[in-house]
């Protein structure tokens, strides 16, 4: 937590006198509700009414049993947003009721009306979602406002962001995001928890993950392994008493060396180098054109992950910022911005900041022959509204259906729809006449307004898209991926579609004069069909009807 007071951005102390908190829920055995440390401290011994890293479920219907109790995702992230509002309110001894909330930048718009609803559960009223690698970026920028490009890499406990931001003359524009919401530090526990349950098992013939509290016990002693292997080059694994049975009691004992650690962790380090690819390639950038590199997150800490972002972009990434404070303090500082407060540096210079930042998926409507036609593409600039024509495609028809989707594949049933609505009331008119205006209308917390009208008749119709889009992460991921895969296939199979739209267009018109001809283009049309025959016969087809269109045009 952060406030920005008097200019200056300070971090709040939780009650336990802690700069962070972990998003950690529990109940005990009495019911208590505990959140954070406390909830942290009695993990271990209290696995099955306990639960972390809830953040991977926000947007999901996925529902977790506390106390035999069912929470939803916002539920739960409520409770740990009412610690935060409780302590924040203790310290700033007055009552908290609006709050900014930051987000993965490659959180979808499930994910972010999610954190909106966990917010007023709390009793918030949250007035910005501000993605975490851009809030990084605006406490580095209020340092250092000269003009530089700069990656953001934002590797969590739970989450992967990279961000590329150019900073300059008082603004702070987002040119890209990417990024994976499964991935982070809570992996690589993980996997060398698992190094250590598979050797347990080979030693003593016990697995460990079938007792839920030996199982938790591991998954601790694996984090904080992972936290000193980052500073040292060994550490020791000591967990007495871990399991007991007719033969007596067993013990856990083992050292871990870093390069076991980072042999472990090799695939997990490799998946961050996609996403950083991705974010330069939209930014039309190469790494010799970044000022700098800032790690944040508390996984960034890890050394392998260091070492390779330091490959791939060329430079020693830079730890200028405290990666566990410099999310708040981002918030804070556009808080004041909000509440036009003045923000100053550590010099004292006053600081005008502005925020570009971006959404990061695109944004098209289904048109004729199922073509998801983009209005907003991925990393435009928001807020932002776009408009654009379009008309019917068949005679005097009386309503539309406007189909909105998500996602980067040329077919509209290649990507996630968002929702649906019907434009009814259209003036008939011939196919082609009517014009129908569809807009586009992003916020600054990328919830989607998508609104058409026929301009004939003034009739108009819209839908806010709040919980729009129930993609994971593993939809997000293989829709890029296939975009690319699939790139050729898909560039072929839209440009039929689109080719038989304007067949069936020219053989709507009246050519009176190109009767024969137009009869033998029908005959070849119904001999080859266009969406399954060879790429000679379809560039037949092509010449055949534009012959046709230059016939009738002379």
């Amino acid at each position: 937590m952060a406030i920005s007071e008097n200019g200056h951005t300070t971090i709040i102390p939780n009650s336990e006198g802690m700069k962070t908190t972990p998003s950690v829920v529990a109940f005990n055995k009495d019911g208590e509700r505990l959140v954070g440390e406390l909830a942290k401290r009695q993990l271990s011994m209290n696995p099955h009414n306990t639960i972390m890293s809830i953040k991977r479920l926000m947007g999901t219907d996925q529902k977790v049993t506390l106390n035999n109790n069912h929470y939803t995702p916002q539920e739960i992230s409520a409770m740990i947003l009412q610690k935060l509002k409780m302590d924040a309110q203790h310290y700033l001894n007055e009552e908290v009721t609006q709050a900014i909330i930051t987000v993965p930048a490659y959180f979808n718009d499930d994910q972010r009306q999610a954190t909106k609803d966990a917010g007023r559960i709390a009793g918030l009223d949250v007035i910005r979602i501000i993605n975490e690698p851009t809030s990084a970026a605006l406490t580095y920028g209020l340092e250092n406002h000269f003009g530089q490009k700069v990656m953001v890499f934002d590797l969590g406990g739970g989450t992967f962001d990279v961000s590329i931001i150019e900073i300059g003359a008082g603004v702070i524009e987002v040119l890209s995001t990417s990024g994976d919401n499964h991935l982070g530090g809570d992996d690589f526990d993980e996997a060398l928890a698992t190094f250590i349950f598979e050797d347990f098992l080979l030693k003593e013939h016990v697995d460990l993950r079938k007792d839920l509290v030996a199982k938790r016990r591991v998954l601790e002693a694996a984090e904080k392994a992972k936290i000193d292997l980052s500073t040292m080059s060994s550490t020791t694994i000591s967990l007495p008493f871990i399991y007991q049975d007719r033969l007596g009691v067993k013990n856990l004992e083992m050292t871990i060396d870093r390069a076991v650690f980072e042999t472990l962790t090799q695939e997990l380090v490799e998946r961050c180098v996609l996403p950083m690819q991705h974010a330069l390639n939209d930014a039309r950038l190469t790494p010799s054109d970044l000022d700098k590199c800032i790690m944040v997150g508390g996984a960034s800490r890890i050394p392998s992950v260091i070492r390779r972002v330091a490959q791939v972009i060329g430079k020693e990434p830079s730890h200028s910022l405290n990666p566990d404070e410099c999310v708040a303090k981002g918030a804070a500082i556009q808080a004041a911005k909000l509440s036009r407060q003045i923000v100053l540096s550590s010099t004292g210079t006053s600081t005008d900041l502005l925020l570009l930042d971006v959404t990061p998926l695109t944004l098209s409507i289904e048109t004729v022959g199922g073509v998801a036609t983009p209005l907003i593409t991925r990393n435009t600039t928001i807020p932002t509204t776009y408009s654009q024509i379009f008309t019917t495609s068949t005679n005097f028809q009386r309503q539309v259906e406007i189909n909105v989707l998500q996602g980067e594949r040329p077919l509209a049933k290649d990507n996630k729809s968002l929702g649906k609505f019907k434009l009814k009331h259209i003036k008939p008119a011939l196919r082609g006449v009517p014009q129908i205006e569809v807009t586009f209308d992003i916020d600054a917390n990328g919830i989607v307004n998508v609104s058409a009208k026929d301009l004939s008749t003034g009739h108009a119709q819209s839908i806010t898209i709040e919980s729009s889009s129930h993609m994971s992460k593993e939809e997000i991921e293989k829709a890029m991926e296939e975009a690319k895969k699939y790139e050729k296939d898909d560039a072929s199979k839209k440009e039929r579609i689109l080719f038989k739209n304007e067949s069936d267009a020219f053989l709507a018109e009246k050519h009176d004069h190109l009767k024969k001809e137009i009869n033998e283009y029908k005959k070849a049309l119904k001999k080859v069909q266009i969406d399954k025959c060879s790429e000679s016969d379809f560039k037949k087809l092509r010449e055949h009807l534009d012959k046709l269109k230059h016939a009738a045009n002379i």
